[in-house]
C-alpha cells in the first residue's frame, strides 16, 4: 500500500512545517513560512491573546501576507476542557476562512476530524509513541507529528530514529518534530524515512518572529546540553533553556504538585492551574528583555542555530 503524501495533504511545495508556538506564532511568521513554500501553523491562543487579534481578523491578516495554505493548531487535552467550546468556535471560523489542514495535540482529536472531514479538511496529530499513534489513527487522523526527545516545548522521550522505527509500519505520513535546526539535521530526518519536518526553535530566531531579541540571542547562545525538561511550567515535561533561575529553583515541580499530577483525576486540575499560570509567564517573556525568572522554550536544535535570519533565508539554507 502506498503511503499518502504529506505534500498532497498540506498542498505545499516544501516538506517543512513552522510549528505552532505559544507565544511565538505571530501572523507575520506564519505567513512567511507558507509564502516560502512550507506550511505555517496558526496557534490560536497566541494569535488572539498574545498578539491581540480577533481570530477571524488575524487569519485575514495572514491572508493579506500570503495566499498559500496555512494550518491550524487545536489543543484537545482534557485539562483545558473549559476552553473546548471556544476551541470549537475557533475551528469553525478557521474552516470558514479556508483553512483545511489541522494539527491536534494532547487529547482525543475525534471532534476535530469530524468537523474537518465535513469540509474537505485533513487532521494530523502529535504523538510521542506507538500507543498514542494507534489511538489517534483510530479516531481518523491522516498523519502523525512524531514528537521526539529533541523537541522544544512538550518533548517526547524517544530519539527520532527510535520513534520512526516504532511508527514506520503505519500507512500514513510521518513528520519528524524535534531537533531540526540546520541543513544537516533536516536531511538526516528525511533520510530516516520521514516525509517532512516540523521546526519551532529555528523559526523563533528569525526576523519575522516578534519574540524579543534577548530570547533569540538566548537560542543562538545555547548548546544542545543547555536544554532541560521541567514540569514547573505546565505540569507536563517542557523543554526549556537551563537559565540560572531554573538551576536555582530546580526543574521539578513541588512535592504537592507532583502528588496531584499523579492522580487520575487531579492531574487534569493541576495541569489546568499550571496552564493558566504559564499563559501569563510565557506571554510576558516573549516581549521583554531576558529576566532571571524567565522560562525560554527551545529544543536541542539550538545547536544548529547560529544567527537570526529571515524565514526565506532559513528555507534556502535548508533546501539549497
Amino acid at each position: 500500500m502506498k503511503v499518502p503524501s504529506f505534500l498532497n495533504d498540506a498542498q505545499v511545495e516544501i516538506p517543512i512545517i513552522c510549528g505552532a508556538m505559544y507565544p511565538c506564532s505571530n501572523p507575520e511568521l506564519v505567513a512567511a513560512a507558507s509564502e516560502a513554500g512550507g506550511l505555517g501553523i496558526v496557534q490560536p491562543l497566541s494569535l488572539t491573546y498574545v498578539h491581540g487579534h480577533d481570530l477571524r481578523d488575524g487569519l485575514r491578516r495572514i491572508r493579506e501576507l500570503t495566499d498559500k495554505p496555512i494550518g491550524f493548531n487545536v489543543i484537545v487535552e482534557k485539562s483545558v476542557r473549559i476552553y473546548e467550546k471556544r476551541m470549537q468556535e475557533w475551528v469553525d471560523i478557521a474552516l470558514e476562512e479556508g483553512v483545511r489542514f489541522f494539527i491536534t495535540a494532547l487529547g482525543d482529536p475525534k471532534w476535530v476530524v469530524e468537523r474537518a472531514e465535513q469540509n474537505g479538511g485533513v487532521v494530523y496529530h502529535d504523538v510521542t509513541n506507538r500507543k498514542h499513534a494507534d489511538k489517534a489513527l483510530a479516531r481518523g487522523v491522516k498523519g502523525l507529528l512524531c514528537v521526539n526527545n529533541r523537541a522544544g516545548g512538550h518533548a517526547g522521550v524517544l530519539s527520532p530514529q527510535q520513534l520512526y522505527n516504532d511508527l514506520q509500519t503505519l500507512d500514513v505520513p510521518l513528520i519528524c518534530a524535534g531537533g531540526i535546526g540546520d541543513r544537516e539535521s533536516y536531511l538526516e530526518a528525511l533520510s530516516l524515512g520521514y516525509q517532512a519536518v516540523q521546526m519551532g526553535t529555528r523559526f523563533i530566531a528569525t526576523k519575522e518572529c516578534t519574540a524579543h531579541d534577548s530570547y533569540k540571542q538566548a537560542i543562538i547562545n545555547a548548546k544542545a546540553e543547555d536544554i532541560v525538561l521541567t514540569d514547573r511550567v505546565t505540569g507536563v515535561p517542557l523543554a526549556v533553556i537551563n537559565t540560572p533561575y531554573l538551576k536555582k529553583v530546580g526543574a521539578r515541580a513541588g512535592w504537592f504538585a507532583r502528588w496531584l499530577l499523579k492522580g487520575r483525576k487531579t492531574k487534569h486540575l493541576m495541569r489546568l492551574i499550571y496552564s493558566l499560570k504559564s499563559v501569563f509567564k510565557l506571554k510576558n517573556a516573549n516581549f521583554k528583555p531576558l529576566s532571571t525568572k524567565d522560562f525560554w522554550q527551545a529544543g536541542k536544535s539550538v545547536a544548529g542555530v547560529k544567527e537570526v535570519l529571515s524565514v526565506k533565508e532559513v528555507f534556502s539554507e535548508l533546501t539549497s
